[in-house]
């Protein structure tokens, strides 16, 4: 075989195995690591309804970060309306990304969407990066809360 094709289906495997990678990850919930700041608790990242320019939701806030021409920003945001909509005390904050580079740089976001599940006290329990499922969300905040509620036992 010419080395030209043996290249061309090294680099066609490559890029099918990273496209794979990249589809089985995105959306995800995972936990929340801390950032390597000195904002960072020992419990994990926190964010503060200041910073977010509305008081956190009673028992979690899905923080999402958007950006103007960002597709799955808007199914995103209909799938975490929805999910506070369906719990009580749980807010939805969609924030735009290019607007606050400050919370960008010290969250680590990376792309858009991004979704925080925030607990009441701030720290962030779960994140994802890409459009969520609506089911990843909903076990998402029910972890958060009942983290929050194991904390205040």
């Amino acid at each position: 075989m010419p080395p030209g094709i043996i290249a061309l289906i090294a680099a066609l495997v490559v890029a099918v195995l990273t496209g794979l990678a990249w589809q089985r990850t995105n959306g995800r919930m995972r936990p929340a690591s801390a950032p390597q700041t000195d904002q960072a608790s020992p419990a994990g990242p926190l964010i503060t309804g200041a910073e977010l320019g509305l008081p956190l939701g009673q028992r979690a806030t899905l923080v999402q970060f958007s950006s103007a021409f960002c597709a799955p920003c808007r199914a995103t945001r209909q799938i975490l309306a929805e999910v506070a909509g369906m719990i009580d005390g749980v807010s939805h904050v969609e924030i735009d990304a290019e607007s606050r580079l400050d919370l960008v740089r010290r969250l680590d976001i990376r792309r858009t969407p991004t979704v925080l599940v925030v607990g009441p006290d701030g720290r962030i329990a779960k994140r994802a990066s890409g459009q969520p499922r609506k089911a990843d969300v909903i076990a998402a905040v029910g972890d958060a809360v009942g983290d929050a509620v194991g904390d205040a036992s």
